[in-house]
């Protein structure tokens, strides 16, 4: 399995961008993909996660910023950052929670995405 995160970029603070992840491979279900970031010098923290059925978690600090979705189409999540600030400034992962061919369901990271918001 493969995920191919893209749209991180420069922005200005109030800005916006769109981050979007494909997942493709041997899958048999997606169970939950989402996004996590990692600032300098910071530990990995999640952003937002959505199921396959379509539950939403965001952490506080994105809540009414950022918006999750997914497309289980193309095994894509989405996700439309507004007003973004300085301290947003990370790299940007997608993760997916993932069943297999055999039953196992394993978790799988993509490359990263790097987002800069100038002040």
């Amino acid at each position: 399995v493969q995920l191919q995160a893209s749209g991180g970029g420069l922005v200005q603070a109030g800005g916006s961008l769109r981050l979007s992840c494909a997942a493709s491979g041997s899958i048999v279900s997606i169970n939950r993909m989402g996004w996590y970031r990692q600032a300098p010098g910071k530990q990995r923290e999640l952003v937002a996660t959505i199921t396959g059925g379509g539950t939403i978690n965001y952490a506080d600090f994105v809540k009414g910023r950022f918006t999750i979705s997914n497309d289980g189409v193309k095994n894509t999540v989405y996700l439309q950052m507004y007003s973004l600030k300085p301290e947003d400034t990370a790299v940007y992962y997608c993760n997916a929670d993932v069943s297999v061919r055999g039953g196992a369901r394993i978790s799988y990271w993509g490359q990263g995405t790097q987002v800069t918001v100038s002040s």
